[in-house]
């Protein structure tokens, strides 16, 4: 894409909101009986909450989610002191106790739904860059600095490309705008416009999604560029001719939310349009195998690398793994057959269907994995030839950082897309009909609840979020560049290793649940 030159170009924002009527916000914010719709508290606020009908006199139901809260005490415009008739409250919202899990939290998750509408930072005082897992990256943190003594570059002045193509092999040079893609999600797992709304965000992002295993709908076609696609142990939908489409091709020899165990559709997704796709019986269960049956070794493996080489002779193969213990001469050998990207994929990742006991208790988190693979390509003296894409449970904008300081050059998005979309985490993905915001489902009157380009929007939006705390992170250390931070580990604490007195400098700020 000749538009695409320029690293730094960045897409533009739409504000998209919800396509719900009755939106979730920290806070909820009640008009009693008592107001006269007098429009003093839709004239005050500046972030929106309180809007009207001018031509009716009437005033609407406040936007509850772009409510600041009680920080606003302080301000002249603060709506519940300013009302005449003292007609409004202010309360936390109850929900926030129902929703979300120690992993993505409800405020994660309101917070993400923001970016995704505004394409900003949150406005409202939410936690969205750690979880309450009590590990993982939520025990990481970059080590504080005196931003205000190096105020750095702007923000489209900073670069956040990622070379795909270290081999110098003759392929093309492939380079992505920013140190994210999209995961596989198939088509049966999800809605079409869901896919199609990712590949639309890829193209305007100039970055990558996959079509998972589900095979290659021919709306994928106008994207083609920006569209990985997979070859996983089922072959389903599988063919020459959307290997030829594709920039980069994916093996997916296994995954880290189920490790040893393949993958599973249940047989009320898979509708005629997906037993077509996949060549197989509509309403049958469909199993992925655990291994690839003609993969037993990297002699073998190269096999299959060399064979997608020779059909396109323009691609690019990535090399998808889950996390063993080995994980860093499993990397080492997938380089050695000739790959151009190592894609690691630790526990947490996955479907919403995975099984617990496999997400649990079976791969290597990812926090653990990318700094090993890392270490040992450095060492083998090819770590500078080859990308290394890390996946697994990587939610947000700061774990995208601190994924790529342990050693990654980038990561792999899968959940994080969904949420963009307003899913709740309710852990219905394996159900034709159980999504209730139409997002995984093949379930045709549920899918069109979302349109393409509304969730292109969005999850352009929450990567141009996301771009601004990269920036500022970047900043904070002196870097005009993503890749400066590759492998700086160096930048990272952890808090098990700190002092009490020193742990809580970077322990968040409290949430009080104040009521009025």
């Amino acid at each position: 894409m000749k538009s695409r030159k320029k690293k730094n170009i960045l897409p533009e924002t739409r504000v998209t909101p919800s396509r719900f009527r009755n939106t979730i916000g920290k806070y909820t914010v009640r008009r009693n009986s008592r107001c006269i719709s007098c429009g003093l508290c839709a004239k005050l606020c500046p972030y929106g909450v309180h809007q009207r009908y001018d031509n009716f006199n009437k005033s609407l139901r406040p936007v509850e989610h772009k409510c600041i809260g009680f920080k606003c005490r302080g301000n002249d415009f603060y709506c519940i002191d300013r009302c005449p008739e003292k007609a409004l409250t202010l309360s936390l919202n109850p929900i926030l106790d129902t929703l979300g899990d120690y992993r993505w939290t409800d405020e994660m998750l309101i917070a993400h739904w923001e970016m995704a509408e505004t394409g900003n930072l949150p406005v409202v005082d939410l936690e969205y860059s750690l979880g309450n897992s009590g590990g993982g990256f939520d025990k990481i943190r970059f080590k504080m600095t005196d931003t205000e003594s190096c105020p750095g570059p702007a923000d489209e002045d900073i670069d956040m490309s990622v070379l795909l193509n270290k081999r110098a092999d003759g392929r093309p040079e492939k380079t992505i705008s920013m140190p994210c893609y999209g995961g596989g999600m198939s088509f049966g797992s999800t809605a079409l416009n869901v896919i199609v709304g990712r590949a639309r965000a890829a193209k305007r992002l100039n970055t990558l999604t996959c079509t998972g295993e589900g095979g290659y709908p021919e709306e994928f076609v106008p994207y083609a560029d920006h569209v990985i696609t997979q070859v996983a142990t089922g072959l389903f939908g599988v063919r020459e001719k959307t290997i030829q489409y594709a920039p980069v091709v994916e093996f997916k020899y296994a995954q880290g939310a189920k490790p040893g165990l393949g993958g599973h559709l249940l047989g009320d997704k898979v509708t005629p349009k997906v037993a077509a796709m996949r060549e197989t019986v509509v309403g049958n269960a469909l199993f992925s195998p655990f291994p690839f049956h003609s993969v037993y070794s990297v002699e073998d493996h190269k096999k299959h690398v060399d064979w997608v080489k020779e059909i396109n002779p323009r691609v690019l193969v990535s090399v998808k793994v889950s996390t063993p213990s080995d994980v860093d001469m499993v990397a080492v050998g997938i380089y050695y057959a000739g790959a151009h990207i190592v894609h690691i994929d630790g526990s947490y990742g996955g479907t919403g269907a995975a099984p617990d006991i496999a997400k649990k208790n079976i791969a290597m988190p990812i926090e653990y994995a990318i700094p090993k693979v890392h270490k040992f390509l450095t060492e083998e003296g090819v770590r500078n030839k080859v990308c290394l894409i890390a996946s697994g449970g990587i939610r947000n904008g700061m774990d995208v950082a601190k994924a790529v300081a342990l050693g990654a050059d980038g990561v792999v998005i899968g959940t994080a897309e969904l949420v963009a979309l307003d899913c709740v985490r309710c852990g219905n993905c394996e159900s034709g009909r159980g999504c209730a915001r139409g997002i995984a489902t093949t379930d045709s009157e549920l899918g069109e609840m979302i349109t393409e380009e509304w969730a292109e929007n969005r999850i352009v939006n929450m990567y141009s979020a996301w771009r601004k705390q990269w920036c500022r992170i970047l900043r904070q250390f002196g870097m005009k560049s993503i890749r400066e931070l590759v492998g700086r580990s160096d930048l990272l604490i952890h808090l098990d290793y700190l002092e009490e007195s020193e742990r809580m400098k970077y322990q968040p700020a409290p949430h009080k649940k104040l009521v009025i």
